[in-house]
């Protein structure tokens, strides 16, 4: 076997390549694909992604949402009496929930505060440069391999 040099080398495989036949798609295939496309239009504006809705729902479902989320504001940080004690009262049980998360969660970043007190600031460092060193590889080696996969000359 006699050894070529790359660019001959494509250039017999390239050719190769071009002189096989091309392949036919199966005879479904167009039917298929024009069936799914039909079925993909044809299904309700509420099931189609939310750029497709008209904008009149769009403002409205934005709408909404944002009066919702005032209202939930409203009923969780304000106190007072009447009805608004009412509602607050009503929401009384969830919050005590999540004050109870909110104390577990107090616990545990004071104890990720104590222990990263206690870590010598020139591991933390260190640490932080491999990181960034390990980034920087993987932006080189993913562009080495997109250059080498995806190489249009």
């Amino acid at each position: 076997m006699s050894h070529q040099n790359p660019e001959e080398l494509e250039k017999i495989i390239h050719r190769a390549l071009r002189s096989l036949p091309d392949r036919r798609a199966p005879r479904t295939l167009e039917t298929r694909v024009l069936a799914a496309i039909e079925a993909r239009h044809s299904r309700p504006w509420w099931q189609q992604s939310f750029a497709h809705w008209p904008v009149a729902a769009r403002c409205s479902f934005l709408l909404l949402t944002g009066m919702l989320a005032a209202a939930l504001i409203v009923l969780v940080f304000r106190t007072g009496t009447g009805a608004e004690a009412d509602a607050t009262s009503a929401l009384a049980g969830p919050l005590a929930y999540l004050s109870h998360l909110k104390a577990g969660f107090d616990g545990i970043t004071k104890f990720g505060a104590l222990i990263f007190r206690n870590i010598p600031s020139l591991w933390i460092y260190g640490g932080l440069a491999f990181i960034a060193a390990m980034y920087a590889a993987l932006i080189g080696l993913s562009a080495t391999a997109y250059r080498t996969f995806f190489n249009h000359r």
